[in-house]
């Protein structure tokens, strides 16, 4: 055995993940859930990715298996348009660059990233918009005012 693998054979009371806990081998401690571990974190799925918000939006607003397949479609195509906007602000970022770094400013390129950043903004916004619209359609009232106080309260960020 490798001499850094040693902890896991002394025993669960040694092993420790840097938070002060003892833990066993799959992140358990003696009264549950060991708080660094989330089931389903080695699914895959990207920091910003689908599987968390539609996790957290099931739970919080009590959806059915139907809800939870709409909101998942609803979501992947949000998630999208984001990946989509953030393509779109480094190539903006680019073009400011490229405008000042010959000899003198070029305008044109700025103005150019300047058009590309408004209009990638005005498309996330409409994206947002219809995804409001279609959660909104698929929930009930209990639950459409649970998802309201949600992002009144800033706990989503839409």
């Amino acid at each position: 055995m490798h001499p850094r693998m040693l902890h896991w054979a002394r025993g669960p009371e040694t092993r420790r993940c840097g938070c002060g806990e003892a833990s066993s081998d799959f992140g358990e401690i003696e009264h549950g859930r060991h708080h660094h571990y989330t089931p389903g974190d080695d699914l895959g799925g990207g920091r910003f990715g689908v599987r968390r918000p539609l996790r957290f939006l099931a739970w919080k607003l009590r959806l059915d298996e139907a809800q939870v397949a709409e909101f998942a479609t609803i979501l992947n195509e949000l998630k999208t348009e984001r990946a989509q906007a953030a393509v779109d602000d480094r190539r903006a970022l680019t073009a400011f660059a490229d405008a000042v770094a010959g000899e003198s400013f070029d305008a044109a390129k700025a103005a150019e990233a300047r058009t590309l950043r408004i209009q990638s903004n005005e498309r996330l916004q409409g994206v947002i918009g219809t995804t409001l619209e279609r959660m909104h359609a698929r929930l009930d009232p209990e639950q459409r005012a649970r998802l309201a106080y949600l992002i009144r309260t800033g706990t989503l960020l839409i």
